[in-house]
């Protein structure tokens, strides 16, 4: 039985058949493999076409014309068996626009992208492996003991900055065990953790401005800057940081004021707590005050490396670059994700043994969603080889012809939710629906990083709740609520983020 479900229900459960299995959703390795099949079937029933392309390489709207195919049965075998490794780095021929592994021409897979994702990875696991930012946010927890609201404002915004900037999620995990008894002993219940927890860390993500596992991914596949867009991305993220903390904030107080009122409940104990009684963290080292000081420069880095200052300070994306821009993508912020861990396991004095190893663990961590770019871009290879792309995007463009740029921003946000739920994985998402999407942009005059931020939206705003995610089924099990109850705690505010996002979208569709 699930921590937190209704008692009633164990004897139904009980009276199953033993040998019973409960379903359990495919891994996102599995759902791109199964898409990769099923596009490679459909290949040979949509008639190839393709459109004319401008000097920039983007498709010319009222331009697309059926093609002839000359790929062979064994042609389009061959790209099956070689989807993944084209899918890493297969090339693109400059003239007949074929991707293979042995042809001559641009990147057409995502090597870069996959190397950052482990290089990041490498990183993120070795700061966590000096204990600084665990103990960091144990320190903020417990100095804010005794002012509750304070408290939740403090923890939601420090798990939404980390959302928004590393894609801090799966790792709020291991905060509940400190989160929830600080809670109740405020006269909280466990549903005010478990939304501290989920809802701080999660708007982040939805709001993510540099995150590279969403924002990254899915610019890289949109051909557009990391830093394109981050003006909106930002203001989404104040806006809507600010309404769930206050949604969280509002349901605490009255709780407090009233437990009769707790959607969760409270079990055998939970009003036993005491703030007072609380341990106290060990303070941070010198150590870990140098951890996080240098974690916080490098992301303060990243962000200024990537941002097209000149267009973002000025509102003119043409505008002529400043000199102090650097311009980076994804091949030198792998590469400073790469030093930055070397560089954080000296200050943690880790020694040579243990930063390799750690650095190693790191990147094997993060291996699974590295593959999932991989395979959805090998999806995209099938497509392009066997000439459907364009036909696709044309239908598309059947669809959306006609509307107006702010509504073809929220139709973009609300044609990703179904396929956020298909897909959990946020980099096999990106991947797989920016080649579709960011054309679309063009024809629609918008902006292609509008397009990228309402994917990205309809992607945070489905893992808020669906139970496909980790994170959330997670969550709720570890703080005892149970997911019926967090559906009640949460739909509301699911109801007005819905909202803005498609406000947010449609003004910075007309912005743009």
């Amino acid at each position: 039985m699930n921590p937190g479900e209704d008692p009633s229900a164990r004897a139904d459960v009980e009276e199953r058949p033993p040998d019973g299995k409960k379903f359990t959703f495919p891994s996102a390795l599995t759902i791109l493999a199964a898409v990769t099949l099923a596009v490679w079937a459909l290949a040979f029933l949509v008639p190839p076409g393709a459109y004319d392309r401008d000097a920039d390489g983007a498709p010319v709207q009222g331009t697309y014309h059926r093609v002839d195919s000359d790929q062979s049965f064994v042609d389009r075998l061959n790209d099956l068996f070689l989807s993944p490794v084209n899918g890493l780095y297969g090339i693109q021929d400059a003239e007949t626009g074929e991707v293979g592994p042995d042809l001559a021409g641009e990147l057409y897979g995502s090597a870069g992208v996959f190397l950052f994702v482990l290089a990041i990875g490498a990183f993120i696991t070795v700061v966590f492996a000096t204990g600084a930012l665990d103990r960091g946010i144990g320190r903020l927890a417990h100095r804010l003991r005794d002012r509750g609201a304070l408290l939740i404002a403090g923890v939601m915004l420090v798990f939404s900055l980390l959302g928004t900037v590393e894609g801090f999620a799966e790792e709020t995990l291991g905060f509940y065990g400190l989160i929830i008894p600080l809670m109740l002993a405020l006269g909280y219940d466990r549903m005010v953790a478990t939304g501290t927890i989920i809802l701080g860390a999660g708007i982040g993500v939805l709001c993510s401005t540099v995150n590279p596992f969403a924002t990254g991914v899915a610019s890289s596949a949109a051909d557009i800057s990391l830093g394109d867009g981050i003006v909106l991305r930002g203001i989404m993220w104040v806006v809507l940081t600010a309404v769930t903390i206050t949604y969280v904030i509002r349901y605490a107080n009255r709780v407090r004021r009233n437990p009769d009122r707790s959607l969760s409940g409270f079990l055998p104990g939970d009003r036993d707590h005491n703030a007072a009684d609380a341990p106290e963290p060990p303070e941070l080292t010198r150590l870990h005050q140098a951890v996080l000081i240098l974690v916080t420069l490098v992301f303060a880095f990243m962000i200024f490396s990537v941002v097209p200052w000149a267009g973002a300070l000025t509102g003119d994306a043409d505008a002529t670059p400043y000199g102090f821009e650097l311009g980076w993508s994804f091949p030198q912020l792998a590469a400073l994700f790469l030093v930055a861990a070397v560089l954080v396991g000296v200050v943690a004095r880790f020694g040579e043994q243990r930063l390799s190893a750690t650095i190693i663990q790191g990147a094997a961590d993060f291996i699974s969603p590295a593959l999932v770019i991989v395979l959805a871009r090998g999806v995209t290879v099938i497509m392009n080889n066997a000439q459907i792309t364009d036909t696709v995007l044309h239908s598309i463009e059947g669809v959306v012809s006609g509307t107006s740029s702010a509504l073809f921003a929220v139709i973009v946000f609300l044609v990703n939710l179904p396929l956020a739920f298909l897909i959990p994985s946020t980099s096999g998402h990106a991947t797989l629906a920016m080649p579709i999407l960011a054309p679309l942009a063009d024809f629609a005059g918008v902006s292609r990083a509008v397009v990228v931020t309402a994917w990205q939206s309809a992607s945070g705003w489905m893992n808020l709740w669906v139970p496909t995610t980790a994170v959330t089924i997670g969550g709720v099990a570890l703080a005892k609520v149970g997911y019926d109850k967090y559906l009640r705690f949460v739909w509301p505010l699911l109801a007005i983020l819905a909202v803005l996002i498609c406000g947010f979208v449609a003004l910075g569709a007309v912005w743009t």
